[in-house]
């Protein structure tokens, strides 16, 4: 008889992984819980937070403009600008744009939307003074001001007359996510704007994160509608897909950098190479040329001195035979004795008695 025994085997235990945050600032889903109807509330709370800093009244109530239709090709095109625009109680238009890589000409780019916006406010025969002003709202996450302020505002004013507006109708907003991160301590108990962006940061702890959902309605709206859309299937593909198309687009931009780095390398390289040659062949001319001139000074002063000596030799024996050889003739001493006193031949002999 077989006896078989089954035994129970406990269950593993499945660790469970911490869900990750979406990224309030995705542009897609910036204007899930931004810009679209319904999302009001929490779009005011926001605006009013940043318009404190120029000082404009409170905006009691705002209509979103829902421009455009949001589909996959859109979604997924690297290039297409998620902007949300809205106009207030007092007929001002509000154009936000969400901007985390830098794509250059920020300034011009903010200027061309705010253009575009300007002139959709007034329609043929109108008059001019019926244009709304157009406050543009930019959110990056890079440096472009040259200030150490997380939040600056520009207007047009007088080149010599700093206090002198041309005109209220263009305001344009520059908020650094960058400089934010960066601060030493964020005020969110009594700065709006600091609740705001760090709702806006990802990174946000949960602690933190409840405390400004509690202490803002507007922002616990926003967490709601984020809330909502994470459970759609539909809209968590759409988000995914565009985080996709902004990370090929820095990845992409990336991979052109590094191949012009390289290829910057090699032709510096190259360059360097062709300039090293020509200054080394100056140089060496110019290093040679000194060190021939003084070589060429010491082996003169040496060979000179050399014929200087023997030349000084020779005419020291050539006056001392001379001498001799006067002096023998003086005597009454032949040619030929002379001759074979001095070693000289007979007929250097009668040479030098014909020399003075």
């Amino acid at each position: 008889m077989i006896e078989v025994r089954l035994h129970k085997f406990a269950k593993p235990k499945l660790k469970t992984m911490k869900k990750e945050r979406l990224n309030p600032l995705n542009d897609y889903l910036f204007l899930k819980y931004m810009g679209e109807k319904g999302d009001e509330e929490q779009l005011l709370a926001f605006l009013n937070a940043v318009l404190q800093k120029t000082g404009r009244n409170r905006i009691v109530s705002v209509e979103i403009k829902e421009n455009r239709k949001l589909t996959a090709e859109i979604i997924d095109d690297k290039s297409s600008i998620l902007d949300l625009r809205a106009t207030t109680d007092e007929g001002v238009k509000v154009n936000i744009e969400v901007q985390l890589r830098n794509a250059g000409n920020m300034d011009r780019r903010s200027l061309f939307y705010w253009s575009r916006e300007y002139v959709r406010g007034i329609e043929s025969g109108q008059d001019y003074a019926e244009l709304p002003p157009v406050i543009a709202i930019n959110i990056v996450n890079f440096d472009f001001i040259p200030v150490d302020e997380v939040h600056t505002s520009f207007h047009l004013w007088e080149d010599h007359h700093k206090d002198i507006m041309l005109t209220d109708a263009l305001e344009i907003h520059f908020i650094s996510m960058k400089k934010f991160r960066q601060l030493g301590k964020r005020d969110i108990d009594n700065n709006s704007l600091h609740r705001w962006l760090t709702f806006f940061d990802r990174n946000t702890d949960s602690k933190t994160l409840k405390k400004i959902v509690k202490m803002d309605s507007g922002i616990a709206k926003a967490q709601e509608k984020i809330a909502f859309v994470s459970r759609s299937k539909e809209a968590l593909r759409a988000y995914q897909m565009r985080e996709m198309a902004l990370s090929d687009y820095t990845s992409g931009i990336n991979h052109a950098m590094r191949e012009g780095i390289a290829i910057g390398e090699q032709r510096g390289v190259a360059i360097g190479e062709q300039r090293g040659i020509v200054i080394g062949e100056q140089r060496g001319m110019a290093i040679g040329e000194q060190r021939g001139i003084v070589i060429g000074e010491q082996r003169g002063v040496a060979i000179g001195e050399q014929r200087g000596i023997a030349i000084g030799e020779q005419k020291g024996k050539d006056e001392t035979y001379h001498a001799i050889v006067h002096n023998a003739a003086g005597k009454g001493i032949s040619i030929e004795n002379i001759s074979e006193l001095t070693g000289l031949s007979a007929e250097k002999v009668r040479d030098i008695l014909k020399m003075q």
